[in-house]
């Protein structure tokens, strides 16, 4: 038994449950954190089994002004009722939000029959840092016209 080995909890041990670059224990659960910006209002789809869906995509930047580098998340929320679903429904293109999701990555076939994998994120936490009204973008392009 190496050093490190034994420094291991007598039970992870046992189940050969830990990771060599963490010491938590294995979880099939994958989170992701995001704060970025609404690409554009959301938007309610139904699924085939009838439940509604809100989609919503977010942009992150990073990297120096001059060569700024932008990465887009597609987010969906399984409709809740109430107070949340007004709150996600009122926010405007632009709006900045902080998200917290659970993660993972699905295999398709796509039109071109190649295999492609894409990564789902469905929301579960939503706070608002700075709301756009959906409203007042209407009117700025209603009065360009």
């Amino acid at each position: 038994m190496s050093f490190l080995t034994s420094l291991r909890p007598a039970p992870l041990r046992a189940l050969n449950l830990t990771r060599s670059f963490s010491t938590t224990p294995v979880s099939r659960l994958a989170r992701m954190t995001i704060v970025g910006r609404l690409a554009d209002s959301p938007e309610i789809i139904a699924t085939a089994s009838g439940q509604d869906v809100i989609r919503d995509a977010l942009g992150t930047s990073h990297g120096p002004k001059d060569n700024r580098q932008t990465s887009w998340w597609k987010v969906a929320c399984f409709a809740p009722e109430g107070g949340l679903r007004d709150l996600v429904m009122g926010l405007g293109r632009g709006s900045l939000v902080y998200l917290e999701g659970d993660c993972s990555m699905n295999k398709f076939q796509g039109k071109d029959g190649t295999s492609q994998t894409a990564l789902s994120i469905v929301q579960r936490n939503v706070e608002v840092l700075d709301r756009r009204d959906p409203r007042a973008e209407g009117q700025a392009e209603g009065e360009s016209a």
